[in-house]
């Protein structure tokens, strides 16, 4: 079995954070070459191309053309995707109230009273 065998039966979800951390580390666009570099794993060009190729299919990274290929670059930083999914997850519900009203009841002290100050503040 080779190094390439093994990083292609990771979940796809793992594969996916460490090219984000890769390109949200680079601070400017990066061809699917760099972010192989990037990951210094045996991870196959291809590979990596295909995940580029899902993430922007998803939303969650933009391209532009560089020669013949693209350039990859993200939409939004750590934070922001994370509070994107959030918002995904709670538009897969019908019945948003409760949902909210849930994950309210979940947080711990320091969550409420972190989420009390952002929304006394209005911050969005």
């Amino acid at each position: 079995m080779t190094d390439d065998d093994k990083e292609e039966r990771r979940p796809a979800g793992e594969l996916e954070a460490s090219v984000m951390a890769v390109l949200w580390a680079a601070g400017a666009p990066r061809t699917p070459g760099q972010v192989q570099l990037g990951l210094g794993t045996g991870l196959a060009r291809t590979t990596v191309t295909t995940i580029l190729t899902r993430l922007h299919d998803k939303g969650v990274v933009e391209r532009r053309r560089q020669g013949r290929g693209y350039a990859y670059y993200p939409v939004q930083d750590a934070h922001g995707l994370t509070a994107r999914r959030m918002h995904s997850e709670l538009d897969r519900d019908t019945d948003r109230e409760t949902v909210l009203a849930r994950f309210v009841a979940q947080l711990s002290p320091d969550d409420e009273r972190v989420l009390r100050d952002l929304l006394e503040s209005g911050e969005r």
